[in-house]
């Protein structure tokens, strides 16, 4: 029934469409460009898009189309790894907090609303400024200002589900909450957990952009959209040269926006109060 929810909706099939076409791109990456993301062509410094470099080459003659395809496999690895890292870190905080209530609901609960009421992006600078610019630790810089969000969700989700007469005649069986967790708290959460984290996903391709860009991100030669973006600031580049700065903020923008249409569709189709008109 959540499937064909999801198929009716239109907006969300064409951004589950587009993001499969930048996964076969990011994949199949050197098959697709033709050449390196890093070879340089002294010979073609700033070339305009032609037969030989569809999109141009930039300030150091790279091919920009090879570089933008590889620079997929950066947004993606980062997006899905950092999104499945604070998924996972909230839904165990969450659930726990939820079943066993009490003092180690108010500390965890506590330290969410802590970090919640820092700015991610500042948190996220400050923490690459510290580590250094790198993906695991841009991963796993995002992934730690992200997790009380669905921290929260699985918690409210396991507060209503903890009250139930089967759970409760689990516990009178003697079923440990461990197995609860497993069986029963995860499960009922599960919908909202693949929700939050679709939408994760493009918080976290933003992010990369956003730190690449200011250069504490993805560090060159490696090809992010970010630090494409970075490489093209000047001036001169924004008025004369757009095929070095239009198609890495293209496929951010175009990206996350599909990201958050399936995120939007997939919310739609595990709403229980879609089922009547299923």
């Amino acid at each position: 029934m959540a499937m064909r929810r999801f198929r009716r909706n239109k907006v969300a099939v064409a951004g589950s469409i587009f993001l499969l076409v930048i996964l076969v791109l990011a994949v199949f990456a050197p098959l697709i460009a033709g050449q390196s993301p890093n070879a340089v062509d002294l010979g073609a410094i700033r070339q305009a898009p032609s037969g030989e470099h569809w999109l141009g080459t930039d300030a150091s003659g790279r091919d920009v189309f090879a570089r933008l395809i590889y620079a997929a496999r950066v947004s993606l690895l980062v997006g899905v790894a950092a999104a499945l890292l604070s998924v996972l870190l909230g839904t165990v905080v969450g659930a726990v907090a939820g079943l066993f209530g009490g003092w180690v609901d108010s500390v965890l609960m506590r330290t969410a609303d802590m970090v919640l009421s820092f700015p991610p992006i500042v948190v996220i600078i400050v923490l690459a400024g510290i580590l250094g610019p790198s993906i695991p630790i841009l991963i796993l810089a995002i992934a730690s200002t992200t997790w009380p969000t669905p921290a929260r969700l699985v918690r409210g989700v396991t507060l209503a589900v903890r009250e139930r007469e089967y759970l409760h005649a689990a516990r009178v069986a003697g079923a440990p909450r461990r197995w609860l967790l497993r069986k029963h708290i995860v499960p009922a959460a599960m919908g909202q957990i693949v929700v939050v984290g679709t939408i994760s996903v493009a918080g976290a391709i933003l992010a990369e952009a956003v730190l690449s860009f200011l250069g504490l991100g993805v560090q060159p030669p490696q090809a992010s959209w970010g630090n494409m973006l970075n490489d093209a600031q000047s001036l001169t580049v924004i008025q004369s040269m757009p095929w070095l700065w239009l198609p890495p903020g293209l496929a951010i923008a175009m990206t996350v926006l599909a990201v958050n249409f399936v995120g939007d569709g997939l919310r739609d189709a595990v709403d229980p109060r879609q089922t009547g008109r299923s």
